[in-house]
Order: structure tokens, then sequence, then C-alpha cells
């Protein structure tokens, strides 16, 4: 039987001895690749069961990514991969804002119309403080409140004439970019495709003008072919259009896909007309993450004036006790981005975005002779439209530009290789985007590296071509 004394030297002793750590654990001190959660298998296709520690995760996805190629080697996006460290700090401040909260979020919400006047005012609108337009996630969703603006307006003609509104279409080049195709299977729309012809790489007016008809909705444009970079003539299809109203009546109007062009012709190019100086252009989208200078996750469009968008497409929610209009597709989406654009308008100004853009333009013309006096090579395009450089191969070797894709991965370069759209499907085309970061420095390192590579082909007669190569999409 124990005795009080006992049980006095009993807490005494269990007062010395050092007490376990019921919440302790392990990873929180050991080093991190000697963590249990490092040493088995990495979660993928279940959630586990138990947690780790931040810092173990952090490391865990941080060295997964390694694998990926470096964004500023990747001259096969069009993308932004480079912003000034005031731009980050400001996405970062807004990563819990979502855009579609305008009355919890005002000025954010303030912020998107300036925008949106901004542009108006860029690309000539009649009546910039006027007009409407709205930010989106991409130029993707862009597109598609520009086809369904174009289908609506078509609709309510053709019921006011009392004619059938079952079949419509929209007429556009075979080098548009696959969105437009995705509106058209979306909400049942003939994509009327005009085919490249001969040595083209945008579409020819003309054609596009024959292919219109009653059902016609509208032609798209593209200012700046993901192909090759080239501009399409809005100005010649805006007079190839006018010409088919005074013969046939119809009165087609124009959408212009400037996804990247959009950004780039004020600047570079400004005495070209395109925009909404042309009474037919309706409407015009861009991506303000490719030459708008944002990281991914951004478009804008904007109509020539307010009665160019059916007001069934504008929904009102309240917003300081008035309605703000909204029309984008998508409802949650971030508010960073939309800040961020915000940011680069005001702290570039028009004379900063044009001194970007001048210095890739410079870029991609020296880079372009550089590559075209090496020999093998005809350019298809030399940067002086987009800072996009596309070149095919004159005659036929024992290699292909796939073959010069694959090995130009050997230092990280991500350069694309792929084939012209119907019609031309014959054609291989390599390309090159210079975007902002994309040094003289840069392009002279990637030119010694196809150097190498060519003098490396020829010494392998044996070698054989492929026809095919990694899933590039232009």
């Amino acid at each position: 039987m124990k005795t009080p004394e006992d049980s006095n030297s009993m807490e005494e002793d269990a007062a010395t001895q050092p007490r376990p750590r019921k919440h302790y654990s392990p990873d929180l001190v050991r080093p991190m690749y000697a963590r249990p959660s490092l040493l088995g298998p990495t979660p993928r296709h279940s959630i586990p069961e138990q947690g780790m520690a931040p810092g173990t995760a952090y490391s865990l996805i941080h060295d997964e990514l390694i694998l990926d190629g470096s964004s500023r080697f990747n001259l096969a996006t069009f993308c932004s991969t480079w912003m000034e460290p005031e731009a980050h700090r400001l996405m970062s401040e807004t990563f819990d804002k979502n855009m579609i909260d305008k009355d919890e979020y005002p000025q954010t919400a303030e912020l998107e119309m300036r925008c949106v006047r901004m542009l108006a005012e860029l690309w000539r609108s009649p009546d910039p403080e006027r007009t409407i337009g709205t930010s989106t996630i991409g130029s993707s969703e862009a597109c598609m409140l520009g086809g369904l603006a174009l289908k609506w307006r078509w609709r309510n003609r053709m019921r006011k004439l009392g004619k059938t509104t079952g079949q419509p279409n929209l007429v556009m080049g075979s080098n548009t970019q696959v969105c437009w195709h995705k509106f058209a299977r979306y909400w049942d729309v003939e994509p009327r495709e005009v085919p490249l012809e001969g040595n083209e790489v945008v579409t020819d007016p003309e054609r596009a003008a024959q292919a219109c008809d009653e059902n016609t909705i509208g032609v798209v444009a593209v200012l700046g072919s993901t192909f090759t970079g080239d501009y399409e003539n809005v100005l010649a299809l805006s007079a190839a259009l006018d010409r088919l109203q005074e013969q046939t009546g119809l009165d087609i109007p124009i959408h212009v896909d400037g996804a990247s062009g959009g950004f780039v012709a004020p600047f570079l190019q400004p005495e070209l007309v395109w925009d909404f100086r042309l009474p037919r252009v309706k409407s015009i989208n861009t991506s303000g993450h490719k030459y708008g200078l944002v990281y991914p996750g951004v478009g804008w469009i904007v109509w020539r004036e307010l009665e160019d968008l059916d007001p069934d497409l504008i929904f009102n929610v309240d917003y300081l006790g008035g309605a703000m209009p909204t029309l984008a597709i998508n409802f949650s989406r971030p508010a960073s981005q939309i800040v961020a654009q915000y940011y680069n308008l005001i702290r570039l100004g028009k004379a900063g975005y044009r001194a970007i853009h001048e210095a890739c333009q410079e870029v991609a013309v020296e880079l372009a002779d550089q590559i075209a006096s090496l020999g093998p090579f005809e350019m298809l395009s030399t940067g002086h439209d987009l800072p996009v450089l596309a070149w095919t191969l004159k005659e036929r070797a024992n290699w292909s530009l796939y073959d010069l894709s694959d090995r130009l991965r050997d230092r990280g370069w991500q350069v694309p290789t792929y084939r012209m759209p119907a019609s031309r499907q014959d054609t291989a085309v390599q390309r090159v985007v210079v975007r902002n970061g994309f040094t003289h420095d840069l392009a002279g390192m990637l030119l010694r590296d196809i150097r190498r590579h060519l003098d490396w082909f020829a010494t392998q007669p044996g070698f054989k071509p492929s026809l095919q190569g990694a899933g590039f999409h232009h």
C-alpha cells in the first residue's frame, strides 16, 4: 500500500522527467529534405489523410515546378512574363478581391471603368465617356461577347424585316484564333471561313466581303495574326463592305480581334486606320495580358457606341446606391489583373507603351535580318506589324523545323513550329514572339544557338527530318 510519502516522491520524480510533447511535429524542426512528408510518395490523385507543414508543402511544389520551362525563354507565348515590383505589390494586395463584387469593392470597379474609357479613347471611339465596355478573363471571353453582340444585332434586324433567324453565319479567315470556332459552336453560328490562297498569310478583304449574305452577323478582322504577327487590312475590308452595301443593301458590321494588335498599333502605327474611325467597326477586343503588359488573366472589349450593344446583354447590379452594368460571361474573377492594368496605363502612359513596343520591334526586326542571313530560312514576317517574326525552310533538308525546335530546348528555348491553317497546311512555320524583357542580348544568345544546331545538322547526313513535333499552339 502506497503511503503519502511514496506519492510525494513519485510526483517529485515526474517533475524531474521531460514531459512528452503531445503536439510535437517532426516536420517543424527536422531539416527540410529529411522531413517525413518528403521521404514518402507525393500526394497525386487523392487528398492525403494528414497535412504537412506550410514550408514542406511549398518546397514540394516548388521543386516540382523546376521542371517547367523558363517563362522568359518561352518565345511561343504572346503573354506577358515580366512586370515591375510595384505591380507585383499591388496585385498581392488585391488577390482577395472579387471583381464581380462591385458594391463591396466600388473603387476597384471604378478603376475598371477608367481602363474602359482609356481604351475607348485610344481606339478613337466617337464618345469615350459614354460608350460601354468591360474587362474579361482574356480575349477569348471578350470575343464571345463581341460575337454575341453581333448575333443579337443581326437577329433584331431580321425580326424587324419579318425574316427567319435560324441560320446566322460569321465570316472569318482560316487564320483566326480557335476562340472564334468555339463561339460558333457554342452559340450555333455557322463559321464561314475564307481560306488563305497562294502565299497569303492574312485574309483577303474582297473575298471576305464576297462570303457575306443576309444571314451574316459580321466579319472578324484580326489585328495581328497568331501565325505570323501580320495585321489584316481593316480599312480595305471596310471599303469592300461599303461597296457590298451599295450593291445589295447589306449592312455588315466588323469586329476587330485586336488580342495583340489592339495594344500595339496605336503606339507603333498610329497612322494605321483600323479602329473606331471606321463607322463599320462596332467592337474591338484586346488582351491586357499580352502587349497590354499584364500577367495572364485579363482581356478587354469596348463597343464603338453604347447603342452597338443590345440592352438584353447587359445586367445591372447595385453600385453605391445606383446601377452598375455588368456584361461579362464569367461571374467571379480576380480584380488584381485589372488593378495591374490600370497601374500600367498610368505608370507608362502613351510614351512608355510606345518606348517598350519600339524596343521590342527593334529586337524583332534585327533578329529577323540575322536569321534571314543564315541561309536556310525564308522569312514570312519580320516584325514590322507586331514584333513577331516567322520563317519557313527554303527547301527540304535532312532536318526539319520541328527538329530545330526540339534541339533548341537543350538550353531552355521554346521556339514553336506548327503548320499554317487550312489550304496552306503543307507549310511548316517557326515563330518568335518578342515581348517586353526579350533583349538584344537574349536575341544574340538565341541566334548563336540556332547557328550551333545548324552546324550539328550539317555533320549528320543520315539524320531523318521529323514531320511533327511537340504540342505548340499558335
